[in-house]
């Protein structure tokens, strides 16, 4: 494949249209490939299997696979078009599709040169949009590995974790290697459920909805005028699906799902700040519109985490009665997404702590793991050559007392 001669097209397409949009540690490997010159590329191996090379005289040649695989891509769109009745063409020709290559670090050569320039050779197809490819996430400071079961096994840990879906995805996108390689802990992950979605997210809803119960037997209160920090907070909460929508849009998974958590502290906050609790003794009329803006954060935290925390959306739309799903713009144009009047349900934890021992159960595991792959790839040392007795009867060996010992001050002395 003559790489070189699609060399210009590349660094004008990658190196000056994309220099500000794709990822650091994409564009950087491809510049690095691009800076060193590209070379004809063999798109050939001999081999006994694979997808012959449909070319007179290639007999028992075959497709290098990462010149196969994304004509793959292609080939899968029409076969599932034509079972679901649909035209394949607008997915792959329409200059207003919006092709975009979710991969790993490993390949980013392959769908950044090679597939491109593939693709630019034959000249109907659309070229990616962005190739947001994440680096490698390592477990415990090893690497991942599924033949040596050094991997966290998703059916196991749904098994050990019921109902905690959303533990492990909020733990993997805060933590995804998006940029750099990351490691995966175990102790990382139970800091993340308790510090955070826990004594976070969690606490917030817990106190919006016991709070509302105890006051209100769960009737969203009529407010009253609302007060410039309760202008503001509301204000501010509108402008959370925006920002959270720009990360997302821009491919930084890690810093939307900061934003998301920035909403629930902005709800805590709000409550820390205005004190409720002891305000309903004082001034109850003031309580009610202090509630009445806490549960709307409440509803917008219902909606905005449901990219992120998709079960977590669920209940907490069930706790809160919310029959139709609040949308984003919803949240952007309109103050009251609750109104008052309307009935929620009773309090329930939408994250449990992890104790300590359920971690130590994991990493017992993967250790368990460890110990057995160490097992298994011992290599003990080759037995020596057996000698014969005679061979034996020839060293001399001789034993010396020493009658008068003195203390060695140099080793070499002694």
């Amino acid at each position: 494949m003559p790489l070189d001669r699609y060399e210009d097209f590349l660094k004008e397409w990658i190196l000056v249209g994309h220099k500000n949009d794709w990822k650091p540690n994409v564009y950087g490997q491809v510049k690095s490939w691009i800076d060193g010159g590209l070379e004809p590329r063999a798109v050939t191996r001999d081999l006994d299997w694979g997808i012959d090379v449909p070319v007179e005289g290639a007999e028992g040649k075959k497709l290098y696979v990462w010149f196969d695989a994304p004509i793959g891509y292609i080939s899968s769109s029409k076969e599932w078009a034509l079972r679901e009745g649909k035209d394949w063409k607008p997915y792959w020709k329409n200059q207003d599709t919006k092709l975009v290559h979710f991969i790993g670090k490993d390949n980013i050569v392959f769908h950044c040169i090679i597939f491109p320039a593939m693709l630019k050779a034959e000249g109907s197809y659309i070229l990616p949009d962005n190739v947001p490819a994440n680096e490698f996430l390592n477990l415990e400071g090893n690497k991942l590995s599924t033949s040596k079961n050094w991997a966290v096994w998703l059916h196991e840990y749904l098994e050990d974790f019921p109902n905690q879906q959303d533990v492990l995805r909020y733990a993997l996108t805060s933590n995804a290697p998006e940029t750099k390689d990351n490691d995966f802990t175990w102790k990382d992950f139970q800091a993340r459920n308790n510090n955070e979605l826990v004594a976070i997210f969690g606490n917030f809803i817990n106190r919006v909805v016991v709070l509302t119960n105890k006051y209100y037997e769960g009737i969203v209160p009529n407010p009253n005028e609302l007060s410039e920090v309760d202008e503001q907070t509301l204000t501010e909460l509108k402008a959370y699906p925006a920002v959270i929508s720009s990360s997302i849009e821009r491919y930084r998974f890690r810093e939307a799902l900061g934003e998301l958590m920035n909403v629930a502290r902005l709800g805590n906050k709000y409550l820390a700040d205005e004190e409720p609790w002891k305000m309903i003794k004082t001034d109850p009329a003031r309580v009610q519109t202090q509630m009445y803006v806490a549960l709307q954060i409440a509803v917008a935290l219902s909606s905005l985490c449901e990219p992120f925390l998709p079960f977590t959306a669920t209940k907490l739309s069930r706790i809160l009665k919310i029959g139709d799903k609040i949308d984003w713009k919803t949240v952007v144009d309109n103050s009251d997404l609750i109104p008052a009047g309307h009935q929620i349900g009773e309090a329930e934890l939408l994250f449990s702590k992890i104790e300590d021992e359920e971690i130590q159960k994991q990493i017992d595991k993967l250790e368990a793991t460890k110990t057995a792959n160490t097992a298994e790839n011992k290599v003990a040392e080759p037995q020596k050559e057996v000698i014969q007795f005679d061979d034996f009867s020839k060293m001399d060996l001789r034993v010396e007392q020493s009658l008068k010992p003195k203390k060695c001050r140099k080793p070499t002395n002694c």
